[in-house]
């Protein structure tokens, strides 16, 4: 049962996937990794790093260069359907969560506001997630091939989940794990909470750092979105 919305609520509660939800970014460290090794050469920690957050084309384009291979339109198009397969053999053996992530999904739930999954991951993997997160736990979904290119670090991904639930993006609430989605959802107006998974996250003026999902506090969430507007 869900308690009505607070005065001071944000209008949504606005959730990142991989690396915030579920601990998907070691798997997708396994199939570009093995992307790389298919093509004879290895997947360097740097660009990993820069990965993560970002979406399939951007990714696979660093990926290929990584490898010394052009990232040609058809070779970026070869590498993405390669890398999805196998995301897919990983998906489907079960996704693990992160810490707390079920917890503050229903505690989001409760607020009594929507609530709305914002991934960079493709939509034919995000429905294989859904299974694990659970399809009704999210009024809305937008992946990462459904903003016309306008991937995070851009803010349409945000501004999309907002447009769709019929909100203001700067009155919502946006959970992230990595520097270029919390820029996104920066970048759309939201207030951040940020839980750093795989990357370091650097304290920032519209953000509030916590190292688990356990530690926040969706109870109070009202009252933090509100000393920050």
């Amino acid at each position: 049962m869900t308690r009505d919305a607070g005065p001071t609520a944000p209008a949504a509660v606005l959730f990142d996937m991989d690396g915030t939800l579920v601990d998907s970014e070691k798997l997708w460290t396994i199939a570009l990794d093995d992307y790389a090794a298919h093509r004879g050469g290895a997947l360097s920690d740097a660009t990993r790093e820069s990965m993560v957050g970002s979406n399939m084309t951007r990714s696979m384009k660093l990926l290929l260069a990584d490898v010394g291979i052009p990232p040609t339109e058809a070779e970026v198009d070869a590498a993405a359907e390669w890398v999805a397969g196998r995301m897919a053999q990983l998906f489907a053996q079960g996704l693990p969560w992160r810490p707390g992530a079920p917890e503050a999904l229903r505690e989001a739930r409760a607020l009594g506001v929507p609530v709305a999954l914002v991934t960079s991951t493709i939509r034919s993997l995000t429905e294989m997630a859904l299974d694990t997160l659970g399809r009704d736990t999210f009024d809305v979904t937008v992946c990462g091939d459904e903003v016309d290119g306008r991937n995070k670090p851009d803010p349409e991904p945000y501004l999309k989940a907002a447009r769709l639930l019929g909100v203001d993006p700067a009155a919502c609430v946006a959970v992230e794990d990595s520097p270029t989605g919390v820029a996104s959802a920066e970048a759309a107006g939201c207030l951040v909470v940020a839980v750093p998974c795989e990357v370091p996250l650097a304290p920032g003026p519209n953000r509030v750092l916590h190292e688990s999902l356990h530690e926040v506090d969706f109870a109070a969430l009202g009252e933090l979105f509100a000393r920050a507007a």
